[in-house]
């Protein structure tokens, strides 16, 4: 792991320790716009999901309540997917956990969905963002669906004290290429 991955690291292991999950500001106690981007997928219940960045996000904890069967949760934070693993208990066994830096991410199997509600935005360096292409394209199966929520060009700059790349959707579909097709494009309001 690299200087700068490691500081990336060292910077979301303090903000899962340092304070309750629900306090920090991009909580949800409930990922409506998510679930139903990932509803309106229509993949089956036995899919492959991934959570890219998920942090201490109850996204998981949805899914498996609504019968998804084959769940990964990635996230550089180990705190934070320990914090998930706590809160869902026995259920923990049936997740995927992996802790990872999805810039450096080497997927071991392919996946129906990416989802992504947090990580993006915070590659500020071109090549963090062409190395977060690059894991997407390797573990995302063709005809895959790429859910990704990002800060819109007229959102904030900086979240959690970090800088962040605005995006819309021209944007974001100029950084993944043609081989990318938006299907949907929401905006939801950051309080």
């Amino acid at each position: 792991m690299s200087q700068r991955d490691q500081t990336r690291e060292t910077h979301w292991q303090s903000v899962y320790g340092r304070r309750p999950t629900d306090e920090v500001s991009w909580y949800q106690s409930h990922p409506d716009t998510s679930l139903s981007l990932i509803r309106s997928c229509q993949i089956e219940k036995n899919a492959a999901l991934i959570d890219v960045g998920a942090g201490a996000s109850v996204l998981v904890d949805h899914l498996l309540d609504e019968g998804y069967l084959d769940v990964t949760v990635l996230d550089i934070a180990k705190a934070a997917l320990d914090l998930s693993r706590r809160r869902l208990g026995a259920r923990a066994d049936q997740v995927r956990w992996q802790v990872a830096d999805v810039t450096e991410y080497l997927p071991d199997r392919s996946y129906d969905l990416w989802h992504d509600r947090a990580v993006l935005h915070f590659l500020t360096d071109p090549e963090l963002r062409a190395a977060y292409r690059a894991a997407l394209e390797q573990a995302l199966l063709p005809g895959g669906h790429l859910v990704v929520g990002t800060f819109a060009m007229d959102g904030p700059t900086k979240c959690s004290g970090l800088e962040i790349v605005q995006y819309d959707a021209a944007k974001l579909l100029d950084l993944l290429g043609p081989e990318f097709i938006l299907r949907d494009e929401q905006k939801e309001a950051h309080v």
